[in-house]
């Protein structure tokens, strides 16, 4: 009787057991859902800080300018102090434009540039959407981009505005062909062109990507000396 006690109790401590593993595995597969999110927001965050400090540092420099330099250490927050700005900035609207073209416009800008980084691998298995079309989607969200633009132009019922949304949208537009060239010079490495043809090699695709990257960045993000 002792003995069926002992091994009734030691089946409910091992039943328990498994319960309790198996818990444990759900919260943390849930953990790990929000891993590679937390990663991504946080590497993006960083890399705009880090990005937007050196682009004005450097431009500052080549105009023998100072720069920016008073939020935080050397002015590294200024590109948090710019959004910070941005937000708690008065909300205009047309009076007499269509405000809901004038709202969903920027909306879809934003939102297609978030939705590019569901296909972009930050490392081994670091991937939120991993697609077989990840390249051509890609492509595709950053294409919906001019259409924003056109709707907030076209949306404040003013005929300069409408001009201006009209050149941000040709501009963009003609941004998208040095960035598919980047992303064509990604895929014919990718596919090693280089065994078919003898005067393609390694680096050959990597200096169109980072030549064609380079222009298609100095000309989408061109700011004025007075907007630093």
């Amino acid at each position: 009787m002792i003995v069926e006690m002992i091994i009734d109790t030691t089946e409910v401590q091992t039943i328990n057991s498994f319960y309790r593993l198996e818990s444990l595995k759900e919260v943390y597969g849930l953990i790990w859902i929000f891993v590679p999110i937390l990663t991504l927001v946080l590497g993006i965050t960083m890399g705009v800080l880090v990005i937007v400090w050196l682009e004005r540092k450097i431009s500052a420099a080549i105009q023998q300018r100072i720069g920016p330099e008073y939020a935080g250490p050397l002015g590294i927050l200024q590109a948090l102090a710019d959004g910070t700005k941005l937000l708690l900035k008065e909300d205009l609207l047309p009076s007499r434009g269509n405000i809901r073209l004038f709202r969903v416009g920027p909306s879809i800008g934003f939102i297609s540039i978030l939705l590019s980084y569901l296909v972009i691998p930050f490392g081994y298995h670091l991937v939120l959407a991993d697609l077989s079309i990840g390249v051509f989607l890609w492509i595709a969200f950053s294409s919906i981009v001019p259409i924003g633009l056109l709707m907030s132009g076209y949306g404040s019922n003013n005929k300069y505005s409408f001009s201006g949304g009209l050149r941000a949208t040709a501009q963009s537009i003609s941004y998208e062909i040095p960035l598919t060239l980047c992303v064509l010079a990604i895929s014919l490495r990718v596919i090693r062109l280089y065994k078919y043809f003898f005067f393609i090699n390694d680096y050959y695709p990597r200096y169109v990507m980072v030549r064609n990257f380079s222009d298609y960045k100095i000309k989408s993000d061109y700011r004025t000396g007075l907007n630093k």
